[in-house]
């Protein structure tokens, strides 16, 4: 046989038992075990579940999830997970963090991984967020563009994180208010101190039509899914007179881009009641982690998601472009700027003393 004709086939034997391998080799398991509020809340764990899906379709994983109902389910899962050795565990939400760090130091060998919070354990990858700085651009917008100088803030849990968003967001309304030499006012209400406070819409949309009582026409909700009743009140009030003159109502919405919820009669030519979006890209740290045990390179530690990397920011799309001036678009790119260099600092709430 020609010396050609005889490598050609021994490296299409190669090729064979290559893809053959690839073909045989087992799917790397990934666990995820999502917040109150269901994996899908249209906010903060449906943005993992769609980081987890695209890391599925990319790469060769399986991703399991589970919802826990009451309090208790989550551990029940974590423990789970760990028990049949998947590759990745994600607790997504702080709440998850006693037990994603009770388990990695029972299961040294294995990898997890928590959002919105530290685990001290070094088989632990801590996912966190600046959140004040994305809000910080969503304050800006709101101060610009409010027409009463009176914007709302919906929280959820009344916890550090969730007055993170707060600071931020009204330390971006008071400049704004500040350049147009304007006094404004920032209406600040949670939906609870429990973790029901995350899956109350309809508390949500209550303290959403207070706030409108008081002047506000724009309100930002950090919520999880009890931001869904902000943003019905938006859309099903559509607009309100304050001081002789009618108003639109606009929401600004949280973790993933929520601006096409505003799109109350399905074409974003016309106006939508969605301002907004403070974009905190969940997705992007999950998938991230998968890539990384593909990868072979999983290691514990911080990682942070900022403005310095796309990890945080606003959310502009075909669905609110007319909302957002150009103008506004120039100052709002200035003001990231000067916070990625560090020549303005947006006050964190969890690092005050």
């Amino acid at each position: 046989m020609p010396r050609l004709r005889l490598a050609l086939l021994v490296a299409a034997i190669a090729l064979g038992l290559l893809a053959s391998t690839a073909a045989t080799q087992p799917k790397l398991r990934i666990g995820l075990v999502f917040d109150a509020g269901g994996k899908f809340d249209k906010s903060f764990n449906e943005s993992a579940w769609e980081g987890a899906q695209r890391a599925e379709r990319d790469f060769r994983v399986e991703v399991f999830d589970a919802e826990p109902a009451v309090p208790g389910q989550a551990a029940l899962a974590i423990r789970q997970y760990a028990q049949e050795g998947l590759d990745l565990i994600i607790g997504v939400g702080f709440a998850n963090e006693p037990a994603i760090s009770a388990l990695a130091r029972e299961f040294p060998r294995l990898r997890f991984a928590i959002v919105d919070s530290v685990s001290p354990q070094p088989n632990v990858a801590n996912l966190i967020f600046r959140e004040h700085e994305g809000s910080f651009l969503v304050g800006y917008i709101a101060g610009t563009l409010t027409q009463t100088n009176v914007v709302g803030f919906v929280g959820g849990m009344d916890i550090p994180l969730i007055r993170k968003f707060h600071l931020g967001y009204a330390t971006g309304v008071s400049e704004a208010c500040r350049e147009r030499r304007a006094t404004c006012r920032i209406l600040e209400t949670y939906t609870g101190v429990t973790p029901e406070a995350w899956n109350n819409p309809t508390r949500a949309n209550e303290i959403a039509r207070s706030q409108q009582a008081m002047g506000a026409d724009i309100i930002f909700a950090a919520a999880g899914a009890s931001g869904l009743g902000v943003i019905d009140w938006a859309n099903r009030t559509r607009s309100f007179v304050w001081q002789g003159r009618r108003l639109t109502t606009f929401f600004i919405g949280v973790d993933a881009n929520q601006n096409y919820l505003g799109d109350h009669d399905k074409n974003p030519a016309t106006l939508n009641y969605g301002l907004t979006s403070m974009v905190k890209r969940v997705d992007v740290s999950v998938y991230d982690q998968i890539k990384a045990v593909v990868e072979g390179r999983f290691k514990g530690g911080t990682f942070e998601y900022g403005l310095a990397n796309d990890g945080v920011g606003y959310a502009l799309d075909n669905f609110n472009r007319a909302l957002i001036p150009p103008a506004l678009e120039q100052l709002l790119e200035i003001w990231k700027q000067r916070i990625i260099t560090g020549d303005y600092v947006v006050p964190d709430f969890t690092k005050q003393k």
